[in-house]
């Protein structure tokens, strides 16, 4: 094993249900870098070839994953497919491209990637970051976020509603541990889930179907932009069900968690998705011990049931005691 890979541990579950090795897609945002750059690069570190969709999308082929996707995360743009008119509507695109280019950003969108493949990850966000890419520290306004897809283990409800348990026991102790920045926090994209959602779901004795699981979500929480959104995975388990509700086309299912709480910080020395790897690869320990899993969720109950609890930061460090304590690393 590497020292890369030693960055990298693995979840408890390494196959899916079906004997498959568990795949993860990656989804990295940033700036301070033209899409020209940007996808040679990636077609450079996976051996590939790029395809140039229009001036603001391309495909980067040739990996035996998959394709990867390097856009301007910018649907206007995104979805012009011909080049201007003229050299006056030439003039008006760039200009529209120059201010989405200060707030939007370019964003890297690998296939869904074999689990022991990850700390390849690693090696392209050290190249982009010596070519001068910035990430969510780059500027006031890079709301910048790394974007986690983990295939999941299983499709059954319990599996499924025992990830979303531990994630919503764990998100303050993520929070704190992501140091999410504060342009991050400022917007909707990474909204906490609602407080009766909690309660409803970290009730031990929740133990819904998969159509109740998705009403129950559907319910509360009708929006893309939750640290944890659930809403691919259960378009592809149902998707006239979550359609009727959310009828958001950028809704594509698939099979994946989709976590969209960390910081991109390609330009921080170091960092790399391992980071945060091992903080959701600590979710997923958790939730594959279904006893102590109920005792997190009781504990919790007790803490939101303390007077003055929403007030009250220590929730974070009786996770770290109770993580300490049942699952050391």
């Amino acid at each position: 094993m590497t020292a890369s890979n030693e960055l990298f541990p693995m979840p408890p579950a390494m196959h899916t249900d079906k004997g498959d090795i568990r795949h993860v897609g990656v989804e990295l945002e940033m700036s301070d870098i033209d899409i020209d750059t940007l996808s040679a690069l990636v077609a450079d570190h996976v051996g590939g070839t790029v395809e140039k969709r229009s001036r603001y999308v391309h495909t980067v082929t040739g990996d035996t994953a998959g394709d990867w996707e390097v856009e301007l995360d910018f649907a206007y743009l995104k979805n012009k497919t011909e080049a201007p008119a003229d050299e006056l509507a030439e003039l008006a695109e760039d200009i529209v491209r120059f201010g989405a280019e200060q707030i939007v950003p370019l964003e890297i969108v690998s296939p869904p990637l074999p689990v022991d493949r990850l700390p390849e990850v690693n090696e392209l966000i050290r190249k982009l970051r010596e070519v001068g890419a910035s990430g969510t520290g780059g500027g006031l306004s890079y709301a910048f976020g790394l974007h986690l897809n983990p295939e999941i283990p299983a499709t059954d409800a319990a599996t499924i509603t025992r990830h979303l348990q531990a994630f919503l026991c764990l998100y303050e102790w993520l929070k704190k541990r992501a140091r999410v920045d504060l342009t991050r926090r400022l917007t909707a994209y990474i909204a906490a889930y609602p407080a009766d959602y909690v309660r409803l779901v970290v009730d031990p004795a929740y133990t819904p179907d998969i159509p109740d699981l998705i009403d129950d979500y559907l319910a509360f929480n009708p929006s893309r932009n939750r640290a944890l959104d659930m809403l691919p995975l259960f378009a592809h388990l149902d998707e006239k069900r979550v359609r009727a509700k959310v009828p958001d086309k950028r809704v594509k299912g698939r099979p994946t968690f989709h976590y969209r709480l960390p910081n991109c910080e390609i330009d921080r020395p170091g960092w790399g998705i391992h980071e945060s790897w091992t903080d959701w690869v600590m979710l997923e320990r958790v939730a594959a011990k279904p006893e102590k899993l109920a005792a997190l969720c009781g504990l919790y109950q007790r803490y939101l049931d303390e007077p003055f609890a929403v007030f009250n930061d220590s929730w974070t460090e009786r996770v770290d005691r109770w993580l300490s304590e049942n699952f050391p690393r």
